[in-house]
């Protein structure tokens, strides 16, 4: 059998913090700041009129209901944690089963569908994080760590997905270029039709207001949708977006090849010890430094850097953390190795001839976090290893030994470009089903009047919040040089991957964005509030010098929340400012 031909896309690029002529040379189309449209009509509430029976009012082909129930109003745990919803019918299944012609699996698209009994009007699609595979249970997530609400809760009706392929399976679903092409967009593009029309067998009319959000791999599916399901959804929500996904993960395997030169210890199996590579009391040494170069930027040292971008002038590694004596490791200094393996990671991962393949990753305070902690040096041999091996490479690179072995082995001169390779298979490169199309073009989700909110945690570890300012930057460009009118990007100082860190990661971006689509209300700020001791679902990253409850404003970039005067803990002295040149 001929061995098929694989075919290189142009050489990878990584997004840059570049000058605004060079931001609009590169982006889609450049035009006159967009206009606002006069908002959306506001959805209108309604009363479930079938449940147990809607496997026969709601037949689509290939759609199967496995289950329609009615459910009472009380809670639903969700990663350990009770979450409240109202009275609701429970309707589960899957579309288009099939066996593959390429690995023997059978694959389908599971859902779950969860149906209020008193409803308002509104359809929330749930988009999932990591590799998916799980059906998460339907409540529709608001936006940050630890939510006291959901939509489900809301009165939305919410969907659920395992984006065509089961959990069991680990990453080897993308040896089957369909289960690829599910997990990258068509799972959402085949659930919404189908949800829509349960809504309207389950309600006696459609979704006045169509919504979809999620944080992580969620977010990204988001991003996907606002390019190629514009038409379908009047608002999106994109937490963390990991919408460079391939390109992510391969920088994931770039970190643990630096992290592996400065590993002091090895593994059971002679493997360098990534975990080694840096003490958590030497990664608080690195985030007491920033905190001591940038913290005062925004009118007060408080334990949060609000301004990231002036960060970048501010704090340098080399310069601000003492370097060690020739094997000193105290936690009071780096060495030089340590140094350059950070600082390296930080600039983004390069090929052999300097030419990057990601972005790089703003200093902040959070560096000293768990989730960073977890992502940095757990996660490449393990989630990013299989991922690149597996789903994002064309051929897969299945013959390889996995793990660690795979990690370190990965060449970004040789092994990277695989990610925008097609062949007679895989038609479809990873750089394509994974991200957004002309990423920056939102022109058909505008003109329809639709409103997009993008949130970042600032000490993302796996997904760079500069890749995303750097996005927001060309959509700011194809738009004039202004797209707030349908788009605004929220940094979070101190959050990590959608949660954690030393930060104020409790906020409801959702009703925001809902104000914004159906009122017009365009969100100025978004209150944020700290998880500490006595919360409800308290986060043991919030230093012990805050108020529990601390509050603080999510400023639309580019401006910074900023200290005007008063009590240092809440939201309401400071200001959401342009940053000082």
């Amino acid at each position: 059998m001929k061995k098929p031909q694989r075919r290189f896309h142009p050489a990878l690029c990584a997004t840059a913090l570049g000058a605004a002529a060079l931001l609009a040379a590169c982006a889609s189309r450049s035009t006159a700041p967009a206009a606002p449209h006069a908002p959306l009509a506001a959805a209108r509430p309604g009363t479930l009129q079938a449940c147990t029976d809607l496997a026969a009012r709601a037949v689509l082909p290939g759609t199967v209901y496995t289950s329609a129930t009615e459910v009472a109003a009380g809670t639903v745990t969700v990663g350990g944690v009770a979450m409240a919803a109202p009275a609701h019918c429970l309707v589960q299944g899957r579309m288009n089963e099939r066996t593959s012609p390429v690995d023997g699996q059978r694959y389908a698209i599971g859902f779950e569908m969860r149906l209020p009994v008193a409803w308002n009007g509104r359809f929330f699609y749930q988009a999932n994080g990591g590799l998916d595979g799980v059906v998460v249970p339907a409540l529709g997530g608001i936006g940050g760590g630890g939510p006291r609400s959901s939509a489900l809760q809301m009165g939305f009706a919410v969907i659920s997905s395992d984006a065509g392929h089961a959990g069991s399976m680990g990453p080897r679903f993308g040896l089957d270029p369909q289960a690829r092409l599910d997990y990258g967009y068509n799972a959402v593009a085949q659930l919404t039709p189908m949800a829509k029309n349960l809504i309207a067998k389950a309600y006696g009319r459609g979704p006045d207001r169509s919504y979809i959000g999620g944080c992580s791999n969620g977010g990204r599916h988001a991003m996907v949708a606002a390019v190629r399901s514009a038409g379908q959804y009047d608002g999106v929500l994109a937490g963390d977006p990991g919408f460079n996904l391939p390109k992510a993960a391969v920088a994931q395997l770039y970190g643990a090849q630096q992290y592996a030169a400065v590993a002091s210890a090895k593994t059971p199996a002679g493997q360098p010890d990534l975990q080694s590579a840096f003490t958590p009391a030497e990664l608080k040494l690195v985030a007491d430094k920033v905190l001591q170069r940038c913290d005062a930027l925004d009118g007060i040292a408080d334990g949060i850097v609000s301004d990231v971008n002036a960060c970048r002038t501010r704090f340098d590694i080399q310069r601000d953390v003492p370097t060690c004596a020739a094997g000193t490791r105290d936690a009071m200094c780096l060495s030089a190795p340590q140094k350059n393996a950070l600082a390296n990671v930080f600039k983004g991962a390069r090929n052999s001839a300097g030419q990057p393949i990601y972005s790089g990753f703003p200093f902040d305070a959070g560096v000293s976090g768990a989730n960073w902690r977890e992502w940095k040096f757990a996660s490449p041999p393990t989630r990013d290893a299989g991922a690149v091996g597996f789903i994002f490479s064309t051929p897969p690179l299945a013959d390889r030994p996995q793990g660690l072995p795979f990690a370190l082995g990965f060449d970004m001169d040789r092994d990277a470009p695989r990610i925008a390779a097609t062949d007679g298979v895989f038609r479809e490169s990873a750089l394509s089903f994974m991200t957004p199309p002309d990423a920056a073009n939102l022109g058909a989700l505008r003109e329809r009047g639709g409103r997009m909110i993008v949130y970042h945690g600032t000490s993302d570890p796996v997904f760079s919040s500069d890749d995303t300012q750097a996005w927001y930057e060309r959509v700011r460009a194809a738009n004039g040089g202004d797209a707030s009118s349908f788009a605004r990007y929220f940094p979070v100082p101190g959050m990590n991957h959608c949660a954690g860190g030393p930060t104020t990661d409790q906020f409801d971006m959702l009703s925001a964005l809902v104000d914004w689509v159906e009122q017009g209300k365009a969100p100025a700020s978004v209150t944020a509030s700290a998880r500490g001791a006595g919360t409800p679902v308290p986060n043991a990253e919030v230093p012990a010098g805050w108020a529990a409850q601390r509050t603080r404003p999510l400023c639309p970039y580019p401006q910074v929340a900023t200290y005007t005067g008063g009590d240092t803990e809440r939201a309401d002295s400071f200001a959401c400012k342009l940053p000082t040149p």
